[in-house]
């Protein structure tokens, strides 16, 4: 079983900066990810990286402003958010795939463990 909780997120302006920081318990050696939800729309792809760390993948919207990385020695993940623009506001979710998938997805059903989220708000 994986728990999973965030922090980092709340209120900056437009071309600030923030980072995600994502702790989990239990077992972690698991391919993690991001997604987001701003208010009406569906859950978003933002990011994914394998256990090791070695590959990453980011959704077209935050290619080159967005930087994952993960400390497995700290259970912890991260999202490194640059360059924030408006339409990034949103609940920020951290996830990680199921038990022996250790490499990336863009797909929300390839997660089985979910945060209860962060909320990022980002005025213009």
């Amino acid at each position: 079983q994986v728990q999973l909780a965030e922090s980092g997120g709340g209120v900056v302006q437009a071309g600030g900066s923030l980072r995600l920081s994502c702790a989990a318990s239990g077992r972690t050696f698991y391919g993690m990810g991001w997604f987001r939800r701003a208010p009406g729309e569906d859950r978003e792809f933002v990011s994914s990286i394998s256990a090791s760390g070695g590959f990453t993948l980011y959704g077209d919207p935050v290619k080159g402003r967005f930087s994952i990385s993960r400390d497995n020695a700290k259970k912890t993940l991260y999202l490194q958010m640059n360059s924030l623009k408006p339409e990034d506001t949103a609940v920020y979710y951290c996830a990680a795939r199921r038990d022996g998938n250790s490499g990336t997805s863009q797909y929300a059903a390839q997660y089985a463990y979910w945060g209860q989220g962060t909320q990022v708000t980002v005025s213009s």
